[in-house]
């Protein structure tokens, strides 16, 4: 009885519930209609119509015409789109080695999942830090995890013995080697300028003097280190953001699934869930991947003007309001951050020719990894030059 009492319940349920808010609530959610808005965004750059017209199939039910509440806009696309992938065939060739075959999407899917719990999405609420796990290494946490989603692609790729899907896990794992290392590297900046690998940290630092990439976020002016640091801030936002593209398996970066060359890469033998499954995760890496940069150079939950949740800061007439709705006010902030990010992904797919494998490996190791090094000294030299 000593045991089961010494066990912190309300911990456990605070980060159940979290956990519940952040998957069930707002993530998968979000991967439906990021695949939404990207299918609308693609039609309107296109100049052609994109999915407008899925409502509620009720003449199922016996009625005499479908009622189509979101017809407007499509927005039961996502929807339908669900409810295909749990009806379809879960077809399994016959020349796979199965156990791994299953294996595969798990693997793709649970990592990008996992990372989010240490994204601090939001200050406080109800006196409760909003992160699932608030651990001091936050950082290299997700940089660990991630780097597991690349097992799921190669699992896959040997698994259907095909040469199609081979090919892409091949070209995944080389892909995901190369610009690992410039991506690890240029958030070291970051951590040189906060001085901590926790993420809440880095937040609140940025609370303080502005955020990072726009240091002029925030009440009065930046300083004279504010503005030489934002040079190679700038860097490492761009060379970071370019390797979380080819982490992703974004376009440009799309080789371990180009359609021209591999059929569809990696999962070209998967039907059903499991391709949902690799789907779902290459979306949810998307909201891990802007999350992060969201936290590392976009200030967080912050926002000009505005209270946190534990009340603090912001204007002084705004302290009126009872803290908890600007805690709520911190989430909404955060992930409308995560969403312009994501209209960045979804536009540069759409804009962007693939590149060549030979363009996308030197420009890893040849461009981004020298750069992201050399932006280490820079960011040391000017933090011991402003000391």
């Amino acid at each position: 009885m000593d045991f089961i009492s010494s066990i912190p319940w309300e911990l456990i349920a605070w980060s159940l519930g979290k956990t519940i808010f952040l998957i069930f609530i707002v993530v998968l959610p979000m991967v439906s209609y990021t695949v939404y808005a990207e299918r609308r965004v693609s039609a309107l750059i296109q100049d052609r119509v994109g999915p407008n017209r899925t409502g509620m199939p009720i003449t199922l039910l016996g009625a005499k015409k479908d009622w189509q509440p979101f017809s407007l806009g499509g927005l039961g696309q996502p929807i339908a789109d669900a409810v295909k992938f749990l009806l379809k065939e879960d077809f399994v060739p016959g020349h796979v080695n199965t156990i791994y075959f299953w294996m595969a999407p798990c693997l793709a899917m649970m990592p990008a999942l996992i990372t989010l719990a240490a994204i601090p999405f939001g200050s406080e609420l109800a006196g409760d830090k909003m992160v699932v796990a608030n651990i001091n290494v936050g950082l290299l946490f997700m940089f660990a995890i991630s780097s597991i989603g690349v097992f799921g692609i190669v699992l896959a790729g040997w698994s259907s013995n095909s040469k199609y899907p081979f090919l892409g896990s091949i070209r995944s794992t080389s892909q995901m080697i190369s610009y690992e290392l410039s991506m690890g590297l240029s958030a070291v900046p970051i951590l040189l300028i906060c001085g901590s690998t926790s993420l809440g940290h880095i937040i609140d630092y940025q609370g303080d003097h502005g955020w990072l990439l726009v240091p002029f976020m925030k009440e009065g002016l930046p300083g004279v280190r504010e503005i030489l640091l934002w040079i190679p801030v700038l860097i490492a936002f761009i060379t970071f953001s370019i390797s979380m593209f080819a982490e992703t398996n974004r376009l440009p970066f799309d080789l371990p699934e180009s359609e021209q060359e591999l059929v569809a890469g990696y999962h070209t033998e998967y039907s059903s869930m499991k391709f949902a499954l690799f789907f779902l995760g290459e979306y949810t890496a998307m909201i891990a991947g802007s999350a992060l940069v969201v936290v590392l150079f976009l200030g967080g939950w912050h926002f000009p003007g505005l209270p946190d949740g534990a009340g603090n800061g912001g204007l002084p007439f705004l302290h009126i309001v009872p803290a908890w709705i600007w805690g709520v006010a911190d989430i909404l902030v955060f992930f409308g951050k995560v969403a312009l990010l994501l209209f960045i992904f979804i536009w540069v797919r759409w804009t962007l020719p693939r590149f060549r494998y030979d363009q996308l490996m030197k420009l890893g190791w040849l461009y981004l990894f020298e750069i992201a090094l050399v932006n280490i000294f820079l960011t040391a030299g000017i933090l011991a030059f402003t000391k």
